[in-house]
């Protein structure tokens, strides 16, 4: 069989397996948000107190929010009287965990993983946050200026409900906003798996020390950004390929978490002592997770991630697995006809 072949076979694979996990996500992401709103965040988190801090850090935890469409979520909650420590312990566990990306590590990886995940998020998000609360003073003065997004135009950004009844608001959030937030890092991700399965020799991470491979995890990581879901596909590759489950857990954490366009527009509403104290939060919660997860998966839990993909592989597929991944391709495909081809299209004609 040639590459291509292989290619596509493997990424057909990786739709069978997470296709069914991602449209049960955006539904219940669709539901979360006619509850868990940003203005009703707001008016619980406007003391600097540790119950401000553990309250920002768990709500952050199911929110489908991505690290782009999070800032203005952010700074609408900073503007609202959030204090810095509330408003880092938001920022950070929002972008490491969802409901989507929890739905798909548990597709992908194994349900140790899906549970480790929004644990190692919420614990770093209040770690970052009671760091703030008694090493950064800083005090934000507001200026009448927009908050800038890398969203599209139909994201998942804005706090402004429809006027419509509620089951058409769950589903207009979930399978149309939603995924127009995350269609095309989510394509990335999966393409870049099913790449990296096809590529990537099979012991390539083995001829790595566990130290060396989270060095390359931070150097990559953190400066770089992918959202919580499109790096799971990633995250399984890799591991396919030798990469543990903690330096796996850790590149979950911080590649959502952390990139460079959004440390120097966060500046401005936390200071860069604010930034830096995320930044460092991160990497050290990140490391400590990534070593208790390689013990409890060396010493408890037997990974199964290759037989749930090898299996798809070789036509083990239900008629609602294939069901689910075409309706998710075709959920994809054109939300990225819309941003790229229709939008760019009436652009040009303005």
């Amino acid at each position: 069989m040639d590459y291509v072949a292989r290619y596509f076979d493997m990424l057909w694979a990786y739709l069978l397996v997470s296709a069914p996990y991602l449209l049960f996500g955006f539904l219940i992401s669709g539901i979360v948000n006619q509850y868990l709103t940003v203005n009703r965040i707001k008016s619980w988190l406007g003391k600097s107190n540790i119950s401000s801090v553990l309250k920002a850090s768990a709500f952050g935890v199911p929110l489908p929010l991505c690290s782009c469409s999070v800032i203005p979520a952010a700074v609408t909650l900073r503007k609202g009287g959030a204090s810095n420590a509330a408003t880092s312990s938001f920022l950070i566990s929002t972008p490491e965990s969802g409901i989507d990306s929890i739905s798909l590590t548990y597709a992908l990886i194994d349900l140790p993983m899906a549970i480790l995940r929004p644990i190692a998020a919420f614990i770093s998000a209040s770690f970052a946050g009671l760091l703030q609360m008694n090493f950064n003073k800083f005090e934000f003065v507001e200026e009448e200026e927009g908050v800038k997004s890398c969203c599209s135009k139909s994201s998942s950004c804005s706090s402004k409900k429809p006027k419509s009844n509620r089951i058409q608001q769950v589903f207009s959030y979930g399978f149309v906003k939603l995924v127009d937030d995350l269609a095309g890092w989510l394509a990335i991700g999966i393409l870049l798996g099913a790449l990296i399965e096809l590529v990537v020799p099979q012991d390539f991470f083995m001829n790595l020390g566990h130290l060396e491979n989270r060095v390359m995890i931070l150097v990559v990581g953190v400066p770089l950004y992918i959202c919580a879901s499109a790096s799971t596909p990633i995250a399984a590759s890799l591991m396919l390929k030798g990469l543990s489950p903690g330096a796996a857990l850790l590149f979950l954490l911080v590649g959502p978490a952390t990139n460079i366009s959004n440390i120097a527009v966060l500046q401005k509403y936390i200071g860069k002592k604010g930034v830096f104290i995320n930044i460092i939060s991160i990497i050290f919660v990140g490391l400590a997770f990534s070593y208790i997860a390689d013990y409890l998966y060396l010493n408890f839990v037997n990974l199964k991630i290759s037989s749930a993909i090898s299996e798809h592989q070789h036509n083990h597929s239900t008629w609602w697995q294939q069901i689910s991944a075409v309706i998710l391709s075709i959920l994809i495909l054109k939300s990225l006809i819309n941003d790229f081809v229709i939008s760019r299209i009436k652009h040009a004609r303005v």
